[in-house]
Order: C-alpha cells, then sequence, then structure tokens
C-alpha cells in the first residue's frame, strides 16, 4: 500500500495535468473564433477573397510610383473601375454590357 502523501501528490499531478488539457482543448477553440472575425484565407490564384462567410470577386489593383492606384473588378458582364490619383481623389465607375 501507498503511503497517503504519495497519493496525494499523484492526485494533485492528475489534476493539473487534466486542468492544463483542459484548457489547451478551449484554446483552438477561441483561435478559431477569432480567425472566423477575420477574412478567410484564400490562395492566391482564386478571383476572390471571402468574407463575412460570401465570395467577393478580387480585383486587379495596379499601382504608380506616385502612389495613385486602379483597381478593375469583373462580376458578371459588369466591371467596376475603381481609381486614387496621387491627390487622394477616388472615382469609382460601374459599366455593364
Amino acid at each position: 500500500m501507498r503511503p497517503l502523501h504519495l497519493t496525494i501528490v499523484a492526485g494533485a499531478a492528475l489534476g493539473v495535468a487534466l486542468a492544463f488539457g483542459a484548457f489547451g482543448a478551449f484554446a483552438p477553440a477561441d483561435a478559431q473564433s477569432q480567425g472566423a472575425k477575420q477574412a478567410a484565407k484564400v490562395p492566391d490564384s482564386f478571383p476572390y477573397d471571402i468574407v463575412n462567410g460570401k465570395r467577393v470577386p478580387r480585383g486587379k489593383r495596379v499601382t504608380a510610383a506616385d502612389g495613385s492606384w486602379r483597381e478593375e473588378i469583373r462580376d458578371g458582364n459588369c466591371v467596376t473601375l475603381k481609381e486614387k490619383t496621387a491627390a487622394g481623389e477616388y472615382r469609382e465607375t460601374r459599366k455593364c454590357d
């Protein structure tokens, strides 16, 4: 028969292991819930991003050296053109064929 102090130490070690095991099981769930708030990671070769669980078309952005950019997004027969000048002026036009 074991002495009482060894039984108590073994029980305490088991309790600590279970406590850390239970905490470790909840940690990935918490990380997943935080990741759900962010956009899902989609490979760069896909023509869309996932935002709030929905597909959002990804545009083709061309940036100039002066900081201006132009982005073209195709959605079916429609093309959305977003432009921003170096001075900060923003323009968005949509054309459907």
